[in-house]
């Protein structure tokens, strides 16, 4: 039987890098960010929408999605973010459970969702159980500002603008804090692998 596992966290706590440990420990990982970006090849339906809601503004010379500017536009606009939200979600959905039915099929022993908006968009039906990977504010703050060259306000409203970590700590029934080094977090979700493939 496969344990489903959905990891989520906030901004730049390094979910990333979570997964990633996962995988060079054979386990397979469906990453929403991933899909999002092959739903966004050019001529797709999404990208399609996107240009009817938000305009040729987000869109280079050569027809490539501007994702610097759309990224502007979303995270300082919550209406504009559900409108984007509204149109790639559903199809981010449908390929997540498509790919998620082909590996239960395959009868993995363990299976990791990577999506950002975990406990937002509902993903909870189709996990066994939930991480949250997390670091302290101010680490956070400094991570995202020397991640994306923005400045700490800028930072500030992308972290404000999802839900709190806090909350989403309580919701989860893993937690892993990444405030240490490399070798420190990989040998802590090398311990939480090892728990999940005795289950």
């Amino acid at each position: 039987m496969t344990v489903v596992l959905g990891i989520t966290g906030g901004i730049a706590t390094g979910k990333s890098t979570v997964s990633e440990i996962f995988q060079s420990h054979n386990i397979p990982v469906i990453d929403a960010d991933q899909i999002a970006r092959e739903i966004m090849m050019p001529n797709s339906l999404a990208l399609n929408q996107i240009k009817k809601v938000f305009g040729s503004e987000v869109f280079c010379s050569n027809g490539e999605l501007d994702r610097q500017k759309l990224g502007q536009i979303i995270f300082y606009s919550q209406e504009k973010r559900q409108q984007l939200n509204h149109i790639t979600g559903p199809l981010i959905r449908k390929i997540i459970l498509s790919r998620r039915e082909e590996y239960l099929k395959e009868k993995v022993p363990v299976l990791v969702l990577d999506i950002p908006l975990l406990y937002e968009s509902n993903y909870l039906a189709y996990v066994d159980l939930t991480l949250v990977v997390y670091v302290p504010k101010e680490l956070q703050l400094k991570r995202l500002m020397e991640r994306d060259g923005i400045t700490k306000e800028e930072a500030m409203r992308k972290i404000t603008s999802q839900m709190p970590i806090e909350k989403k700590k309580e919701l989860a029934d893993i937690v892993v804090n990444n405030e240490y080094d490399k070798a420190e977090l990989v040998r802590r979700v090398e311990t939480i692998i090892s728990k999940l493939l005795q289950k």
